[in-house]
This record gives structure tokens, sequence and C-alpha cells, in this order.
């Protein structure tokens, strides 16, 4: 190819190009409409009320009612407030699916004395009188007969209470 048809090549191609542009401008420009209001749908808010369980360093940990305005900071003091030693880099939270089962309870009925130190709260002394209370006077018939042992009051039982079951 000689110089000259090079040139006329590149001359054809870039106005080709300059009337493609004018062109989109064209079009844009017309279909573009100041007068005309831009409507923009936010879907509404999901409401989100519950229970959550909180647990881990706080004083009390156990299940909380919450709504969609309470801060993290309200649910921890409804807690009783975070204990020393709060790693606030490490939080989880765990969104259940729909349908989803809850968390297996622990069964007082069947659970030693290792599985009942997972409770908040107990520890191996009173998961000891735990085991020792059932084996004295049988089976519980309902997780409220767990205050009939020595060293669980009302905040020890509402602690654990959505945390256990008795089997049938």
């Amino acid at each position: 190819m000689t110089a000259d048809k090079l040139n006329k090549y590149w001359t054809l191609v870039s106005v080709l190009l300059v009337v493609i542009i004018f062109v989109g401008g064209i079009v844009a420009w017309l279909r573009y409409s100041p007068n005309q209001p831009i409507e923009i749908s936010i879907p509404p808010r999901q409401e989100l009320v519950g229970k959550i369980y909180i647990g881990g360093a706080v004083t009390v940990p156990g299940f909380y009612s919450f709504t969609a305005e309470d801060s993290l900071e309200a649910l921890i003091q409804a807690a009783g407030g975070n204990t020393t030693g709060v790693d606030f880099s490490r939080l989880k939270l765990y969104l259940p699916k729909m349908g989803e089962e809850e968390p297996q309870k622990i069964d007082i009925n069947r659970a030693e004395v290792w599985l009942l130190k997972a409770l908040p709260g107990v520890g191996e002394v009173l998961a000891q009188r735990i085991v020792d209370f059932r084996q004295k006077n049988g089976p519980f018939s309902d997780v409220s007969e767990l205050m009939k042992v020595a060293g669980i009051g009302t905040t020890t039982y509402e602690q654990i209470k959505d945390l256990i079951a008795v089997a049938d």
C-alpha cells in the first residue's frame, strides 16, 4: 500500500468515527428530557423484631428481645454489659434461614457433666449438682424443675431456659 492510500483510509475511518460520535450525541440529547422527574424507588424496609442470643463475655448471657432501633451497644447492656477481656473485633452474628431449625437444646435428663458445663453460668460444681439431683430424684418432667437444684436461682435459670429441654 502506498502512503497516499493509507492516508485516505485513515481519513475515511476518522470521518466515520466523528459522524458516529455526532449522531450518538444527537440521539442521546433527544432522549434526554429534563422536564420528566426521575423516579427512584426504595423497597420497603423489613421490620426487624425478634429474640437474639447474646453470649460470651457478657455478664448475663441469654436470649433478649430486640427491634430494628436497638443498637449493638444497647443489646450488650441488656445482657448486663461486657466483662473484661472482650475482643470486639471478633463479634459473631448468625442469621438462620426461614424454616431452619434452632440449634439443638441440651436434654437435662441425659446430659453428662461435661455437656452441662457448656451452659452459661454453669460450672463443674453446678453441673455435678444437676446430675446428682437427677439421679436422686428421677428425671425432670419440666425444665423449670431445674430451679430445685441447689445453686440454680432465677438468674441462672433465665440464662439457660432457652438452651435446655426435657426429652419425652
